[in-house]
């Protein structure tokens, strides 16, 4: 009488690789390889918008408001490497100074969102309790209606210009700073280190002042950068819809607004190129803005060194 042989054990599955694993070493390099590439290429991106905003118009001895209707609508060639607009003029020249008044407009606008948008979600994350239902229900009743459409409103109420556009565009964008400042102060106030400030005799403004806003700054400064390519296409959407700068103020909004009819009859070249001045800057600071918000949050950063 035989016995049956034993049937063979199943192997055991392999142990997941140790985040201390050579695979893992290896992943956590290619991510910090293309990170590090992708932060590159943003500086490099962003430098060369600056340098043509402050070099080119004074070294290019040209006046971007000339008209030369001989030359109207001239595709790109070395003479004008962008091509000219409906009444000849010179499209690099008018995409430089349109960066620059986008620029302008989206600076202004973001650093005046971010201050508004701090100071009151500070106050609503310091004060607590019904001043900061109250605080969050407003932010959440303006949040309701479309940033546009309440952007229209306000500029509406203007004349044309640079800062009825800035002043629209900071009202409409400061709510999510006020979100983003109010969670961290509330984080910040469960610290140990303000339980001690209260526990000494500090008043809820020193507090405040002395401790919970210097917390808050790292996130509020990239809050204000984040802001900058946002306010720059607020800006071209007003304009390009005519209720934003002048036609005659060189932007990249109304570049792109006086490039429609253009656009139908075949010419490519007016709509291409201010188009590619809102893009790449915002490439530009959207790469970097993610290696700093990787810096300011240690968490975020750790997750994805792995």
């Amino acid at each position: 009488m035989t016995c049956d042989a034993p049937a063979p054990h199943a192997p055991a599955p392999a142990p997941p690789p140790s985040p201390a694993g050579p695979e893992w070493r290896s992943y956590g390099g290619k991510r910090r390889t293309t990170r590090t590439l992708r932060v590159r290429v943003s500086a490099a991106l962003l430098a060369v918008t600056v340098l043509a905003v402050l070099l080119v118009p004074p070294l290019v001895q040209l006046d971007q408001q000339a008209v030369d209707l001989a030359a109207k609508l001239r595709a790109p060639s070395w003479e004008h490497p962008f091509g000219t607009d409906d009444v000849g003029r010179d499209l690099l020249l008018r995409c430089v100074y349109g960066l620059r008044v986008s620029l302008l407009v989206g600076v202004a606008a973001a650093l005046t969102a971010t201050v508004v948008g701090t100071a009151v979600g500070a106050a609503a994350g310091a004060l607590g309790g019904w001043a900061d239902r109250c605080v969050m229900r407003v932010v959440d009743t303006v949040s309701s209606v479309p940033h546009l459409l309440l952007g229209i409103f306000v500029v509406a109420m203007f004349r044309p210009g640079v800062w009825p556009v800035v002043v629209s565009v900071a009202l409409t964008h400061w709510l999510s700073t006020a979100r983003i400042v109010r969670a961290e102060v509330l984080s910040l106030r469960s610290r140990p280190y303000i339980d001690a400030a209260v526990s000494g005799g500090a008043s809820r403004w020193r507090v405040t002042v002395r401790h919970l806003l210097p917390g808050v700054l790292p996130q509020a400064a990239l809050a204000a950068v984040l802001m900058v390519p946002h306010a720059m296409w607020h800006e071209s959407a007003l304009s390009f819809l005519g209720l934003g700068l002048p036609t005659h103020t060189a932007s990249l909004g109304t570049l792109i607004q006086g490039a429609r009819g253009s656009l139908l009859a075949g010419q490519w070249w007016p709509t291409l190129f201010p188009g590619l001045f809102i893009i790449l800057p915002t490439l530009a600071i959207a790469g970097l803005a993610g290696a700093w918000r990787e810096r300011i949050n240690p968490r975020r950063r750790s997750e994805l060194m792995l």
